[in-house]
């Protein structure tokens, strides 16, 4: 890798961080030396998740979002997380699409990334890739994450302020109860509102949160927007930006981010264990184990045995 990567990253050179995030994605090995300089770049940036239903509006909110940053003097790097297909591998990727009004703007840069086998909707190299997005001195890294509803959980392990979208349709209050997304939200939006059952689920929601809070957790407060028409973005950020105040004077962000903190270091010893693991020998010897129906005679708890002994 080229020795100079790391000033280019830090003067804004989008093209080299192209470069190093699709190096990322493609599991090309980077140096720790460069992982732990970038790290420290792009550590003190303000991470936002944006997340809910399909269809509930997250990029046309996110896209609005952007806008407010830019106008407040900040610098924005956007990771939005597509959809894979579970049969392909091929991901949609059309965030970029929706957002390229920013194109030739060096103070955002927008990178889709495919959300293989997250099922948690944020893909596990996206801190990676917020981390060098967040090195090319952007101050705040949204994540947009896959639209799959209930299994949206780990973008708050990720994040040190979680929003989350949902739609005046009806069932939704069900699925805030199904899916304990309370205990994920930091904040809520109510976005399309100016359809019928925004008032209802809206007072559906305060009293759910109402019911729900306590001394040891702070209740999140709940924006309605029309983001297509940019009604209530204003609010919504300057709410945004009063809530993050609350949640550092309360001690909760710093919190936040230290198990956040430790996480990754639980995920980075994990999956530094795995690739250990799996020897070309190993993963040729399951393979030959498991080739056909007859192989089903066998334990898994055996063959394992039989593979680690390796």
């Amino acid at each position: 890798m080229d020795a100079n990567i790391l000033d280019l990253i830090r003067s804004n050179d989008h093209l080299t961080v192209s470069r190093l995030i699709t190096h990322i994605e493609n599991d090309k090995k980077i140096s720790n030396s460069v992982l732990e300089e970038i790290y420290k770049y792009g550590k003190d940036a303000l991470r936002i998740g944006v997340t809910g239903p399909p269809g509930c509006g997250k990029s046309t909110l996110t896209d609005q979002l952007i806008k407010q940053i830019l106008n407040d003097g900040q610098s924005v790097g956007v990771v939005a997380v597509d959809p894979t297909s579970p049969f392909t591998g091929g991901a949609l990727l059309g965030d970029r699409v929706r957002m390229n009004n920013y194109i030739w703007n060096d103070d955002v840069y927008i990178r889709s990334l495919g959300s293989k086998d997250s099922r948690g909707g944020l893909a596990t190299k996206a801190q990676y890739i917020g981390d060098v997005i967040a090195a090319s001195k952007k101050n705040v890294i949204i994540y947009e994450t896959v639209g799959v509803g209930q299994g949206e959980y780990d973008v708050s392990n990720a994040v040190d302020l979680t929003i989350v979208t949902l739609v005046p349709e009806a069932g939704d209050e069900i699925q805030l109860m199904k899916a304990g997304i309370i205990e994920v939200a930091d904040i809520f939006v109510i976005n399309k509102s100016d359809r019928d059952g925004a008032d209802r689920i809206y007072q559906s929601l305060k009293t759910m949160l109402h019911s729900f809070s306590d001394n040891k957790t702070l209740t999140p407060p709940v924006f309605s927007t029309c983001a297509n028409i940019n009604k209530g973005i204003e609010e919504l950020y300057m709410g945004m930006k009063n809530h993050i105040d609350i949640l550092k004077g309360s001690g909760f962000f710093n919190k936040k981010r230290l198990d956040r903190h430790r996480k990754r270091v639980l995920d980075i010893i994990k999956n530094n264990l795995i690739k250990e693991f799996w020897t070309k020998e190993k993963i040729d010897l399951l393979n030959t184990k498991v080739n056909n129906i007859k192989s089903l005679k066998v334990s898994p708890y055996k063959l394992a045995k039989d593979i680690s002994s390796l």
